[in-house]
Order: C-alpha cells, then sequence, then structure tokens
C-alpha cells in the first residue's frame, strides 16, 4: 500500500506546473479556493484563514472533508459563522471594551490588550513576538489578521506542552508549526504528509493528543481580572470572571470513567470513520477520528445579530452559513443541556404542591462563561378555561422577568409569590464596596453564583476557590445533593401554589428558559454615551433579547375547593382523645384514605366503601397528614391524637 501511495505520490510531483516549483496548487487553482472574502495575507506568526481555506475549505471534487454519505465537513465553511470565527467583529464584545475604557480611561491600554488576548489573538500575539508591549483596538480595526477572530492559527499554532498551565489570555504561539490531532495511523499506514503545509504556507503540521483535550480550550476560557475601585486603583485583588475549564476539572467529565468527556467532545463532535482533512492531493488517505469544526456553543441571540447584520459587520459568512450555526447551537441548548421533572406533591383546599427537579447535563456550569448569562424557571399554572392561577417567572414587555429585584433575586427553595418570587439563577457581581456591577474591572467578589453545577461537583475539590457556590445555593441542601450525596449536579425547587377557589383541573407547566443577554446587564453600558455603545444599543433594541427555551414538562392535577370539600365528608373526635378518628362521607366519590407522620412516612391506608369509616391512630400521641383519596383527587387534613 505504501509503495503504490508513493508512486502516486511522486507522479504527481512530476506533473507540477515548474513556474510554480514547491508549490501544490497553481495560481488558478488558489484564486479559485481562496473566496469567501477571508483574509489571505499574513504576519509575523500567523496567516489568514483564506490561506488555509485552499486545502481545508469546500472541494470542488467532493473528495476531501467529505463523509461518506457526501456530506460536507470542510473546516473552513463549518467555522465561519461561528462566535469564534468573529470573536473581532462581535458589536456585543466591542462595546463593552468601550464600556471598560470609558469607567476606567487610564487603562485603556491595558484593557484592550487583555481582551483582544482572546478575541483578536492573531493580532495582539504577532504583535508581542515583534516586540510590542500592548496591542490597541485602533490596530486591530486595521488587522486583517487580526479580525480572523479565533482562526487557525490561534488554536493550531498554541504550544500544547504549555496548554492548561496559564490563563486568562497568556497564551503561548510557534509561527512555524500547527498542532493538530493524533490521528488513529497504524503501522505501516501513510504517515502524516506534512510536505503539502510547509510548501505552501512554510508551517510544519504535528500531531499532539492535547490539541483533543480540555487543556487546549483552558487559556481563555478561565479568566481572572485584576479588581479596581470606584475611583480606579487596583485593590490587589483578583476575581474569577469565568472559569468553564475549572468548572470541568470539578466535575465527573474530567476523569468518570463512564462519563468522562473533553470540551472538543460536545463542541467540535467528533466523525469516527475516514475523512480526508485536504484537498488538492488525491493520494491522500482518510485520516480519524475527525473533529468537527462547529464550535457550537450557547449564543443565539448574538448569532441571530450578527446574521441580519453581515454586511454591516464585515462578516465573512452567509446567512445559509448562520442557520446552520444557529441550528447546532440549539440542538445543543435543547437537547445536551438541562433536564427537568416536574412531580405532583399533596394538594389540599387551598395550596397544590409541585417538586421540580433540574439536572446539568453539561460539563460545566449552566450557565457558563460570560457572567451576563442567566437562566430562569417560567412556573405558569392554568385552570380548566386557559385562565391563568399561577405564574413565576414571566417574561416582560421589555424582555425583563416579572418580579425580580431590582439589585438581584436571591436563590429559592420554595416558590409561592409568583409575582415577587422566580428561582433565576446567574452570576452577580460585587464591587468593592458589595454592590451590584456589570464593570468587569470593579468586580471584587461574587455576591451570589448558583448557577447549576455539573454532575461529578464537589465543594471539596481543589478548583472549588475558582468555582464557588455563593448565596443562598450554598446552604439549600437540594441544590448539587440527592438523598444527602454531594455532587449529583441536580437543584430542586418547591412550588406552592394558592389554589383557594378553584375546583377542577388544572395544568402545570415548568421551563428551563435561558437568556444570553439580558437588558439587565446593559444597563449600566447604555448608561454611558459612546459611539460603539449607542451602535450596539440600536442593534440590541432592534434584535429583542428574546429567552430561548431549553426544556419543558407539564402534569395535569385536579383541584376540589374547600367550599366544596366540607360537604364531601366530616370528621369527628379530631383531636382524638381515644385514637378513633370518625369519618362520615357525604358523597360516594371517596375511594381510599392513608395516614402519614409529619415527616412523610406512610402510616396506614385502607378502601372506604359505604357512609361511614373509622381509622385507629396510632399509639403515639402526636399530629398525623390524613390523605382522602377522591375522584377529584386528594384532599389532605391534618389530624391529633391527644
Amino acid at each position: 500500500m505504501i509503495a503504490l501511495l508513493f508512486t502516486v505520490f511522486i507522479f504527481s510531483l512530476s506533473f507540477r506546473p515548474s513556474e510554480k516549483k514547491g508549490k501544490f496548487h497553481t495560481e488558478d487553482e488558489l484564486t479559485r479556493l481562496m473566496v469567501g472574502n477571508l483574509p489571505t495575507g499574513e504576519n509575523s506568526v500567523f496567516i489568514g484563514s483564506g490561506k488555509c481555506m485552499g486545502c481545508h475549505g469546500n472541494d470542488p471534487l467532493d473528495f476531501a472533508n467529505m463523509t461518506m454519505e457526501g456530506i460536507d465537513v470542510n473546516q473552513t465553511d463549518n467555522w465561519r459563522a461561528t462566535m469564534m470565527a468573529n470573536s473581532a467583529k462581535d458589536p456585543f464584545w466591542r462595546a463593552k471594551v468601550a464600556h471598560e475604557v470609558a469607567v476606567n480611561p487610564e487603562h485603556q491600554l491595558e484593557l484592550e490588550d487583555k481582551c483582544l488576548s482572546c478575541h483578536a489573538p492573531q493580532g495582539k500575539f504577532a504583535s508581542l513576538y515583534d516586540g510590542n508591549p500592548h496591542y490597541t483596538f485602533a490596530e486591530m480595526l486595521n488587522d486583517s489578521i487580526a479580525l480572523d477572530g479565533v482562526a487557525c492559527g490561534a488554536c493550531h499554532q498554541q504550544q500544547p506542552e504549555l496548554a492548561g498551565i496559564d490563563f486568562s489570555g497568556v497564551l503561548h504561539y510557534n509561527p512555524d508549526t500547527a498542532w493538530g490531532p493524533l490521528f488513529n495511523i497504524a503501522d505501516g499506514d501513510f504517515p502524516l504528509f506534512a510536505p503539502a503545509m510547509t510548501s505552501f504556507v512554510g508551517i510544519e503540521p504535528v500531531g499532539h493528543p492535547k490539541v483533543s483535550q480540555s487543556e487546549y480550550c483552558a487559556g481563555c476560557h478561565t479568566l481572572q481580572t485584576n479588581t479596581v475601585d470606584l475611583s480606579g486603583n487596583f485593590t490587589g485583588g483578583l476575581f474569577v470572571e469565568q472559569a468553564t475549564y475549572h468548572e470541568w476539572l470539578n466535575s465527573s467529565y474530567n476523569n468518570d470513567e463512564l462519563l468522562q468527556q473533553e470540551c472538543q467532545g460536545c463542541h467540535m463532535p467528533r466523525l469516527d470513520e475516514s475523512i480526508v482533512i485536504a484537498s488538492g492531493y488525491a493520494f491522500l488517505p482518510g485520516r480519524e477520528p475527525f473533529g468537527q469544526h462547529w464550535l457550537v456553543g450557547g449564543n443565539t441571540f448574538m448569532l441571530e445579530l450578527m446574521k441580519n447584520r453581515i454586511e454591516e459587520l464585515g462578516i465573512a459568512a452567509t446567512t445559509e452559513q448562520y442557520d446552520v450555526v444557529i441550528d447546532r447551537t440549539l440542538n445543543l441548548l435543547q437537547n445536551e443541556t438541562a433536564m427537568l421533572d416536574l412531580t405532583e406533591g399533596e394538594i389540599d383546599g387551598d395550596t397544590a404542591r409541585y417538586s421540580l427537579k433540574l439536572s446539568n447535563l453539561a460539563g460545566h456550569k449552566f450557565p457558563s462563561g460570560y457572567p451576563s448569562r442567566r437562566a430562569y424557571i417560567e412556573f405558569v399554572v392554568t385552570d380548566e378555561n386557559g385562565e391563568e392561577i399561577f405564574h413565576s417567572g414571566k417574561l416582560m414587555p421589555n424582555y425583563e422577568v416579572q418580579g425580580q429585584n431590582a439589585d438581584w433575586e436571591p436563590h429559592y427553595d420554595i416558590i409561592s409569590n409568583d409575582v415577587e418570587e422566580v428561582q433565576i439563577y446567574e452570576l452577580v457581581l460585587g464591587d468593592v464596596n458589595d454592590n451590584v456591577t456589570t464593570v468587569l474591572e470593579r468586580a471584587d467578589h461574587a455576591i451570589k453564583d448558583n448557577r447549576l453545577v455539573p454532575v461529578g461537583f464537589t465543594t471539596s475539590h481543589s478548583a472549588y476557590d475558582t468555582t464557588l457556590i455563593v448565596g443562598g445555593a450554598e446552604t439549600d441542601p437540594n441544590f448539587n445533593f440527592f438523598n444527602g450525596n454531594e455532587g449529583s449536579g441536580t437543584d430542586e425547587i418547591r412550588y406552592h401554589v394558592p389554589v383557594f377557589g378553584v375546583d377542577g383541573a388544572i395544568t402545570v407547566t415548568a421551563r428551563l428558559m435561558y437568556q444570553s443577554l439580558p437588558p439587565k446587564w446593559n444597563e449600566e453600558m447604555f448608561a454611558v454615551d459612546h459611539p460603539t455603545i449607542n451602535s450596539f444599543e440600536e442593534m440590541y433594541w432592534a434584535e429583542g433579547a428574546d429567552p430561548v427555551q431549553i426544556e419543558s414538562t407539564s402534569v395535569e392535577s385536579v383541584v376540589v375547593g374547600v367550599e366544596n370539600a366540607e360537604s364531601w365528608f366530616t370528621l369527628s373526635d379530631n383531636p382524638s382523645s381515644n385514637g378513633i378518628i370518625s369519618m362520615n362521607v357525604g358523597q360516594n366519590n371517596i375511594s381510599k384514605v392513608s395516614l402519614y407522620s409529619l415527616d412523610g412516612k406512610l402510616v396506614q391506608t385502607q378502601k372506604v366503601s359505604g357512609s361511614k369509616y373509622r381509622m385507629n391512630l396510632p399509639v403515639s400521641k402526636g399530629s398525623y397528614i390524613l390523605v382522602v383519596e377522591t375522584s377529584k383527587g386528594n384532599i389532605v387534613r391534618k389530624v391529633m391524637r391527644l
């Protein structure tokens, strides 16, 4: 096999145009392949993605970057409409940088340099390589390689042996090496073919296991900021603005034999089939496993906003490509993020009780990453006519949630007031005076962090200091605990719904909703008059910050009104001195009665027939719960033995 492939290789070399010696594409081929407004230039470290597209884009012969079913999986087109590809063109990010600089203008050089480290690394680190201590926003705007965002070299030229060691945008690059995954190449198979890349762009491809490991993402997805006071003076403190990588470390996805999953496993789904990864070389064998360059996240709001402003923002992608990325994002959010389990509890004449269990399916907190992101529970109860009885988490016309506190909403274990109480999962930043802030440089500590933690998360893990649970969730026995064991990755909320005067069937629906950029986060920024901020504010309100529904579940219940229940039966001798409770049944629709202790344990249960019924209470004195099962639902009464 090697001999045959080598013969094909020599044959292809012998027919190269002599004027393009050392190149594997003719000028006409390069002109055809480098399309789509992607940059084809280079700087001292990186090359533009348009040049990478020459081999790793669409193959007009449908040979390379194709699955066995004929699906095009080329790296360039899968990447170009993602948030990563447009990280330097993201109008919200640009507005936020302008906001931070406007608040502390004396820190402009440092703020811009730090933000550009992850959003425009190909400009920032080429500038550093050239000996410049800072890279500015103005420089980025005139740098096509920087505006390429987190492009090919931003990941593949990162030195793998140093990945996962430094964080907060401290990255390490090599100008003449591109690292890729270690493909499954058995002894005797065709080895990695480096000459094509070295002759074309002067960069040598090398395989390394870390490229497929979470450490490779850690440098930007763990960020600490230096805290300043309200006068702009550094306090010496550090604030963990985001720690997605450390959240993954503190989870079962890091080291559990059954659940182990790297970041790339979800965000760059693998194809376990052989894919030829470069076009133009008919002799190349396929490689596997192949990591699809989906780079999918959870920010449909910004994807929609940018899709609708492609020309205005100078984006090198089509609306069709954005639609594909948005569909992938919705699929990740709605099928691989969280589950809901809604259970009916006791229903008496004035209160219907429900338990809602949330399970985090992600390998990190949900929401994770940039601290604007929040999830909330919409809990709706309607009667037989569709009229609302209870609605916690109602979205208002201004895209805010009804009932949330002006500063921040506490974490709840029990919710009984739909107007004033709503469960919001979020990170709330506090400044040096313990006031809420959205100025990242002023962040001193977390006032609240009840974001759903991943399964396997513990407070004893070595990474807990960067992944803290803060506020009411910290003492909630139902948050990340199940049967007394920590690490469940769940939260359970109990809803006590007032149903006085309601009689008949009701429908209870719980929804987990997600907003990547709620209006409340933007209030401080929109108060600043700056052209970049003003421009984004217009885009924001024109787009509308509608939430995404992550999951939904419903149950049907029957409520028996207090006024009707009294005519169904009467209890006598309650409280009872001799331990006997008598019941006179008024209608033939009571089937069974059950007696429970106050801690919820079943004491006895009996069927009911006829118009009279007697129950012997336990010997132990005290209160018990009597549940009367009827054709319309359960009626609950407290009984007592003196």
